[in-house]
Protein backbone atom coordinates (compact mmCIF):
# COMPACT_ATOMS: atom_id res chain seq x y z
CA UNK A 1 0.00 0.00 0.00
CA UNK A 2 1.57 3.44 -1.05
CA UNK A 3 0.40 6.40 0.37
CA UNK A 4 0.78 10.34 -1.23
CA UNK A 5 0.14 13.27 1.33
CA UNK A 6 -1.24 16.30 -0.66
CA UNK A 7 -2.16 19.80 1.29
CA UNK A 8 -4.25 21.99 -0.44
CA UNK A 9 -3.39 25.89 -0.13
CA UNK A 10 -5.10 28.80 -1.37
CA UNK A 11 -3.80 32.08 -1.31
CA UNK A 12 -7.78 33.86 -0.97
CA UNK A 13 -9.29 33.41 1.92
CA UNK A 14 -12.10 35.25 3.61
CA UNK A 15 -11.21 35.54 6.84
CA UNK A 16 -7.45 34.91 6.54
CA UNK A 17 -6.06 36.26 2.76
CA UNK A 18 -2.65 34.64 2.36
CA UNK A 19 -3.06 32.20 5.21
CA UNK A 20 -0.74 29.70 4.37
CA UNK A 21 2.10 32.09 3.97
CA UNK A 22 1.63 33.54 7.45
CA UNK A 23 4.51 33.48 9.44
CA UNK A 24 4.90 31.34 12.83
CA UNK A 25 7.70 31.09 14.79
CA UNK A 26 9.62 32.64 11.89
CA UNK A 27 8.55 29.66 9.19
CA UNK A 28 5.04 30.10 6.94
CA UNK A 29 2.61 27.78 7.60
CA UNK A 30 2.64 26.07 4.61
CA UNK A 31 6.15 25.52 5.23
CA UNK A 32 5.52 23.78 9.05
CA UNK A 33 2.58 21.88 7.80
CA UNK A 34 4.89 20.25 5.12
CA UNK A 35 7.86 19.54 7.29
CA UNK A 36 5.53 17.91 9.57
CA UNK A 37 3.67 15.81 7.35
CA UNK A 38 7.42 14.54 5.78
CA UNK A 39 8.25 13.29 9.17
CA UNK A 40 5.68 10.55 8.23
CA UNK A 41 5.53 10.49 4.41
CA UNK A 42 7.97 10.52 1.54
CA UNK A 43 5.56 11.67 -0.85
CA UNK A 44 4.34 15.19 0.07
CA UNK A 45 3.09 17.43 -2.26
CA UNK A 46 1.56 20.99 -1.61
CA UNK A 47 -1.38 21.98 -4.65
CA UNK A 48 -2.15 25.44 -5.21
CA UNK A 49 -3.53 28.07 -7.62
CA UNK A 50 -1.32 30.98 -6.57
CA UNK A 51 2.37 31.39 -7.60
CA UNK A 52 3.06 33.14 -4.11
CA UNK A 53 2.79 29.46 -2.66
CA UNK A 54 4.26 27.92 -5.41
CA UNK A 55 7.88 30.49 -4.77
CA UNK A 56 7.27 30.12 -1.09
CA UNK A 57 7.29 25.94 -1.08
CA UNK A 58 10.07 25.99 -4.08
CA UNK A 59 12.57 27.83 -1.22
CA UNK A 60 12.06 25.62 1.12
CA UNK A 61 12.67 22.68 -1.22
CA UNK A 62 8.92 21.24 -1.30
CA UNK A 63 7.40 19.58 -3.83
CA UNK A 64 3.86 22.01 -5.20
CA UNK A 65 1.99 22.04 -8.13
CA UNK A 66 -0.71 24.41 -9.65
CA UNK A 67 -4.02 23.42 -9.54
CA UNK A 68 -7.23 25.27 -11.27
CA UNK A 69 -8.74 28.03 -8.75
CA UNK A 70 -12.05 26.80 -10.01
CA UNK A 71 -12.12 23.82 -7.17
CA UNK A 72 -14.99 23.36 -5.11
CA UNK A 73 -13.15 22.03 -2.29
CA UNK A 74 -9.90 20.52 -1.41
CA UNK A 75 -10.86 16.99 -2.11
CA UNK A 76 -11.32 18.10 -6.15
CA UNK A 77 -8.10 19.78 -5.70
CA UNK A 78 -6.47 16.83 -4.21
CA UNK A 79 -7.56 14.64 -7.32
CA UNK A 80 -6.36 17.53 -9.73
CA UNK A 81 -3.00 17.45 -8.20
CA UNK A 82 -2.37 13.76 -8.42
CA UNK A 83 -3.25 13.40 -11.81
CA UNK A 84 -1.00 16.20 -13.01
CA UNK A 85 1.84 14.82 -10.47
CA UNK A 86 0.88 11.72 -11.88
CA UNK A 87 0.98 9.88 -9.28
CA UNK A 88 0.49 6.36 -9.16
CA UNK A 89 0.04 5.51 -5.00
CA UNK A 90 -3.02 3.48 -3.77
CA UNK A 91 -4.00 6.08 -1.22
CA UNK A 92 -4.45 9.86 -1.42
CA UNK A 93 -4.40 11.94 1.85
CA UNK A 94 -5.51 15.47 2.04
CA UNK A 95 -3.61 17.40 4.73
CA UNK A 96 -5.50 20.44 6.13
CA UNK A 97 -2.48 23.10 4.94
CA UNK A 98 -4.24 25.55 8.44
CA UNK A 99 -2.98 22.65 11.20
CA UNK A 100 0.46 23.52 11.79
CA UNK A 101 0.59 21.33 14.63
CA UNK A 102 0.01 18.15 13.05
CA UNK A 103 1.20 15.51 14.47
CA UNK A 104 2.76 12.54 12.43
CA UNK A 105 0.77 9.91 14.33
CA UNK A 106 -2.36 11.03 13.46
CA UNK A 107 -0.77 9.77 10.14
CA UNK A 108 0.13 6.69 11.18
CA UNK A 109 -3.46 6.43 12.55
CA UNK A 110 -5.27 7.64 9.26
CA UNK A 111 -2.89 5.25 7.42
CA UNK A 112 -4.14 2.25 9.32
CA UNK A 113 -7.29 2.56 8.46
CA UNK A 114 -6.06 1.14 5.06
CA UNK A 115 -5.21 -2.17 6.65
CA UNK A 116 -8.66 -3.24 5.62
CA UNK A 117 -9.52 -3.82 2.43
CA UNK A 118 -12.94 -2.88 2.68
CA UNK A 119 -11.50 0.83 3.41
CA UNK A 120 -12.10 3.54 0.42
CA UNK A 121 -12.25 6.52 2.24
CA UNK A 122 -11.03 6.98 6.00
CA UNK A 123 -10.70 10.17 8.35
CA UNK A 124 -10.03 11.26 12.13
CA UNK A 125 -12.03 12.17 15.07
CA UNK A 126 -11.26 13.13 18.52
CA UNK A 127 -13.13 12.74 21.55
CA UNK A 128 -14.14 15.89 23.05
CA UNK A 129 -12.75 17.13 26.26
CA UNK A 130 -15.72 17.71 28.66
CA UNK A 131 -14.07 20.15 30.26
CA UNK A 132 -14.52 22.75 27.48
CA UNK A 133 -18.21 22.68 28.35
CA UNK A 134 -21.35 22.67 26.04
CA UNK A 135 -20.85 26.32 24.63
CA UNK A 136 -17.38 24.83 23.05
CA UNK A 137 -19.34 21.53 22.17
CA UNK A 138 -22.46 23.42 20.31
CA UNK A 139 -19.65 25.44 18.33
CA UNK A 140 -20.85 24.98 14.24
CA UNK A 141 -17.38 25.57 13.09
CA UNK A 142 -16.39 22.19 15.12
CA UNK A 143 -18.40 19.24 13.43
CA UNK A 144 -20.01 16.28 15.84
CA UNK A 145 -19.58 13.03 14.85
CA UNK A 146 -21.15 9.43 15.42
CA UNK A 147 -20.30 5.81 13.94
CA UNK A 148 -21.26 2.66 14.04
CA UNK A 149 -19.94 -0.29 16.38
CA UNK A 150 -17.43 -1.23 13.03
CA UNK A 151 -15.72 2.16 13.39
CA UNK A 152 -17.48 3.50 10.28
CA UNK A 153 -18.85 7.01 10.44
CA UNK A 154 -22.89 7.25 10.43
CA UNK A 155 -22.99 11.18 10.46
CA UNK A 156 -21.64 14.79 10.89
CA UNK A 157 -23.53 17.32 12.24
CA UNK A 158 -22.39 21.11 12.83
CA UNK A 159 -25.49 20.23 15.59
CA UNK A 160 -24.29 18.46 18.26
CA UNK A 161 -25.06 14.59 18.32
CA UNK A 162 -26.82 12.56 19.39
CA UNK A 163 -29.48 14.68 21.01
CA UNK A 164 -29.40 13.61 24.78
CA UNK A 165 -33.07 13.16 26.31
CA UNK A 166 -33.71 14.50 29.73
CA UNK A 167 -30.26 15.74 30.30
CA UNK A 168 -29.74 18.95 31.02
CA UNK A 169 -27.53 20.83 27.87
CA UNK A 170 -25.00 21.62 30.54
CA UNK A 171 -24.59 18.47 31.61
CA UNK A 172 -24.08 16.97 28.35
CA UNK A 173 -20.21 17.15 27.89
CA UNK A 174 -20.00 14.97 30.83
CA UNK A 175 -22.78 12.24 30.60
CA UNK A 176 -21.87 11.40 26.86
CA UNK A 177 -18.71 11.15 25.09
CA UNK A 178 -19.40 13.06 22.06
CA UNK A 179 -16.46 13.24 19.06
CA UNK A 180 -15.37 16.08 17.20
CA UNK A 181 -13.94 15.64 13.59
CA UNK A 182 -10.50 16.45 12.33
CA UNK A 183 -10.58 17.72 9.10
CA UNK A 184 -8.06 15.18 7.22
CA UNK A 185 -9.66 12.52 4.92
CA UNK A 186 -7.83 9.60 2.88
CA UNK A 187 -9.39 7.66 0.00
CA UNK A 188 -8.11 5.34 -2.51
CA UNK A 189 -7.65 6.65 -5.81
CA UNK A 190 -10.15 5.13 -7.44
CA UNK A 191 -12.94 6.34 -4.87
CA UNK A 192 -11.21 9.94 -4.96
CA UNK A 193 -12.15 9.83 -9.22
CA UNK A 194 -15.46 8.55 -8.00
CA UNK A 195 -16.79 10.74 -5.41
CA UNK A 196 -15.46 14.33 -7.25
CA UNK A 197 -18.29 13.41 -9.55
CA UNK A 198 -20.77 13.19 -7.37
CA UNK A 199 -23.27 16.20 -7.81
CA UNK A 200 -23.58 17.97 -4.37
CA UNK A 201 -26.35 16.04 -2.21
CA UNK A 202 -28.91 17.68 0.02
CA UNK A 203 -27.48 17.09 3.55
CA UNK A 204 -24.30 18.59 1.94
CA UNK A 205 -25.77 21.51 1.16
CA UNK A 206 -27.67 21.53 4.11
CA UNK A 207 -24.64 21.73 6.55
CA UNK A 208 -21.96 22.94 4.20
CA UNK A 209 -19.56 19.70 4.76
CA UNK A 210 -19.03 17.61 1.74
CA UNK A 211 -18.10 14.40 3.70
CA UNK A 212 -21.86 13.90 3.72
CA UNK A 213 -22.48 14.10 0.29
CA UNK A 214 -20.33 10.88 0.20
CA UNK A 215 -22.57 9.29 2.70
CA UNK A 216 -25.55 9.87 1.25
CA UNK A 217 -24.68 8.75 -2.08
CA UNK A 218 -23.40 5.09 -0.21
CA UNK A 219 -19.71 4.92 0.42
CA UNK A 220 -18.59 4.35 3.95
CA UNK A 221 -16.12 6.46 5.46
CA UNK A 222 -14.14 4.90 8.37
CA UNK A 223 -13.38 6.35 11.66
CA UNK A 224 -9.66 6.81 13.38
CA UNK A 225 -9.67 7.98 16.61
CA UNK A 226 -7.30 10.46 17.50
CA UNK A 227 -5.83 11.43 21.06
CA UNK A 228 -3.25 14.23 19.31
CA UNK A 229 -4.09 17.89 19.95
CA UNK A 230 -4.22 20.58 17.35
CA UNK A 231 -4.83 24.08 16.21
CA UNK A 232 -6.69 24.75 13.02
CA UNK A 233 -5.95 28.54 12.15
CA UNK A 234 -8.54 30.40 10.16
CA UNK A 235 -8.28 34.33 11.31
CA UNK A 236 -5.85 36.25 12.93
CA UNK A 237 -6.53 36.00 16.17
CA UNK A 238 -5.89 32.07 16.26
CA UNK A 239 -2.60 33.01 14.60
CA UNK A 240 -1.78 34.59 17.84
CA UNK A 241 -2.90 31.73 20.04
CA UNK A 242 -0.32 29.91 17.84
CA UNK A 243 2.41 31.93 18.50
CA UNK A 244 1.96 31.72 22.11
CA UNK A 245 1.25 27.85 21.93
CA UNK A 246 4.57 27.46 19.96
CA UNK A 247 6.28 29.98 22.28
CA UNK A 248 4.83 27.62 25.47
CA UNK A 249 6.06 24.30 23.68
CA UNK A 250 9.58 25.65 22.62
CA UNK A 251 10.27 26.77 26.65
CA UNK A 252 9.52 23.09 27.77
CA UNK A 253 12.39 22.57 25.09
Amino acid sequence: MTFIGIIPARYASTRFPGKPLAMLGGMPMIERVYRRVAEELDDVWVATDDERIVAAVKAFGGNVVMTSASHRSGTDRCLEAYENIGSKADVVINIQGDEPFIDPLQLKQIKACFDSKETGIATLVRPFDATAGYEALENPNSPKVVFDSEMNALLFSRSVIPYLRGVEKDKWPSTYQFYTHIGMYAYRADILREITRLPQSSLELAESLEQLRWLQNGYRIKVGVSQCPTIGIDTPADLEAAQRYLETLNSRL
